[in-house]
């Protein structure tokens, strides 16, 4: 059997989904772009970049009515060619370091920061 990835998407909840873009954007060096939920258009979503069509792990940032940012206990790590560089940018773009670049042995390294909206977010790189 074919193991795969069992994440297939990830949602960021946010308060100020322009801000929210703004330091992912500014951290990653992406452009996220508009997704309409056709389901309920007041939802507001801005997709980080994939392929939406290949089974994977694309993701949204989203603004939607009784889901609050914060304080949850979900961690999304996001790769990185080096995570120190992409944690360079964190406090300038709004957000703060919570754990600066670490070893986690054989597995790489992993950098902790908290973006605009209070969501801890995992950076890992394998160097």
């Amino acid at each position: 059997m074919k193991k795969q990835n069992p994440v297939v998407w990830f949602e960021i909840y946010v308060e100020d989904i322009n801000r929210a873009a703004k330091f992912y954007e500014s951290v990653f060096g992406v452009q996220l772009d508009d997704m309409a939920d056709p389901s309920n258009p007041s939802i507001l979503m801005k997709v980080f970049p994939g392929n939406m069509e290949s089974y994977g792990v694309p993701g949204a940032l989203v603004k939607m009515e009784g889901m609050k940012a914060g304080g949850n206990s979900t961690i999304v790590y996001l790769g990185c060619e080096d995570c120190a560089v992409e944690e360079s940018r964190v406090v300038a773009s709004g957000g703060q370091v919570h754990q600066s670049k670490m070893s986690i042995g054989e597995h790489g390294f992993i950098s902790l920061a908290v973006d605009t909206e209070g969501n801890i977010i995992g950076l890992h790189s394998m160097k």
